[in-house]
């Protein structure tokens, strides 16, 4: 094909996908030392088994599948009732949110809808984003051709940054530059901190009176222990009429590999909400009717306290990595609210010199900084998803030969 058919903003993303980076180098490793014992503290996948109130609602499911009275064909793009009913329940009636169940949209991920999203939008719409955060964020907007180009210090020309540092406690400013979307992510990742009330407030006072947009990220609201600190933007004033919210089972109950998650949109934002409900139709068939089951089953008293029973298990997990590393000496940030630890490494090395100093000296892997942004430079981030015996012989390893 003639290239000048083909997507060109394609050519402004840097390089690869970052976690696609961090697994050649592995392999490129493991390549040259076949015997290594690496411990994987990178990516943010789940170690944990299913909880058994899923795998009992699944096979349940399944065998509805097999009766030709309960079988299941093609379900609503939008997410079964049930589902979206006990979404209401579990999340926002259980905080005091008053939330209609057609605003929840079920969908196979939040990566997908934080990418999908943007569809909505004109390509001259200027966007803001932490810094550091989630890369899809800003990668699906270069795809879209929002950010203009690279510049030398990491930061695209067209793009507001939102830094979020140990200077501003990790509290973002209110954006500089006119911008019609903002994008915010707490418990952050990779930070592992959580947005104030205060900080939420401004935010949405400030997009309620400009006409902004927030796309607030919340795949990790389950993980917050301190029950006053914010768990949804919608515990906000205001914010019905100017945010979107993305959540996720894939970390709150193992769904990485089964996938399954939903966007909330308020009706009060009637065109939007008009306009995801036509796209999932128009590109979306929905999530499988055995899934959506089993993602309801998290909902039920026992469901629901054998999920904070896994999330406990990974919380005891970042405990001790922060336990650790803070005795050790190390600045770290995180590990209290979230499942990652944001780690500060010595200073003037580059967090990618450091992933392969790690590897090489402790067999250790995490998640290079600047992979999240320019202010992810010089640090690191630890995920407490892996095995709870493993991740205390890394730090080990850490403590000894690093």
């Amino acid at each position: 094909m003639n290239e000048s058919y083909i997507n060109s903003f394609y050519d402004r993303l840097p390089g690869s996908y970052l976690f696609s980076t961090i697994a050649h180098k592995i392999k490129e490793y493991q390549g040259v030392h076949p015997e290594a014992d690496i411990i994987r503290l990178g990516i943010g996948d789940v170690t944990t088994p299913l909880i058994p109130e899923v795998i009992k609602a699944m096979h349940k499911a399944v065998d509805e599948m097999a009766v030709k009275d309960s079988f299941r064909g093609y379900g609503p793009e939008q997410g079964y009732d049930f589902l979206r009913e006990a979404i209401v329940r579990g999340e926002y009636t259980a905080r005091c949110i008053e939330m209609d169940p057609n605003d929840i949209f079920v969908s196979d991920g939040s990566k997908c809808d934080v990418a999908n999203i943007q569809e909505l939008f004109s390509e001259n719409v200027k966007i803001a984003i932490p810094d550091p955060v989630y890369p899809v964020y800003l990668d699906s907007n270069v795809m879209a051709g929002r950010t203009g180009t690279l510049q030398a210090d990491g930061h695209f020309s067209e793009v507001t940054y939102l830094a979020s540092t140990a200077e501003n406690n990790f509290q973002p400013d209110l954006p500089k530059n006119p911008v019609q979307l903002i994008y915010l992510c707490s418990p952050n990742n990779p930070t592992g901190t959580v947005l104030s009330r205060e900080t939420l407030q401004k935010f949405v006072d400030f997009a309620n009176e400009t006409g902004a947009l927030i796309l607030f990220d919340g795949a990790y609201n389950c993980y917050i222990q301190d029950e006053t600190l914010p768990h949804s933007i919608f515990e906000i004033p205001g914010a019905r009429t100017c945010a979107i919210e993305f959540r996720s089972f894939s970390k709150t109950a193992g769904f990485t590999g089964v996938r399954c998650a939903y966007t909330v949109i308020p009706h009060e934002l009637s065109k939007l909400h008009a306009m995801w409900n036509r796209r999932q139709c128009t590109k979306f068939n929905g999530v499988n009717y055995v899934t959506q089951r089993a993602a309801e089953a998290i909902y039920s008293p026992i469901g629901w306290q054998q999920t904070k029973d896994v999330i406990a298990g990974y919380m005891r997990t970042a405990k001790v990595i922060r336990q650790e590393l803070t005795a050790a000496g190390y600045t770290v940030f995180g590990g209290e609210h979230a499942p990652y630890i944001w780690w500060k490494i010595p200073d003037g090395e580059k967090s990618f010199d450091f992933f392969d100093r790690l590897l090489a000296t402790c067999e250790v892997v995490g998640t290079p900084g600047s992979g999240f942004g320019p202010c992810g430079e010089g640090y690191f981030r630890l995920t407490a998803f892996g095995d709870y015996e493993r991740t205390k012989i890394a730090l080990q390893r850490i403590k000894e030969k690093l």
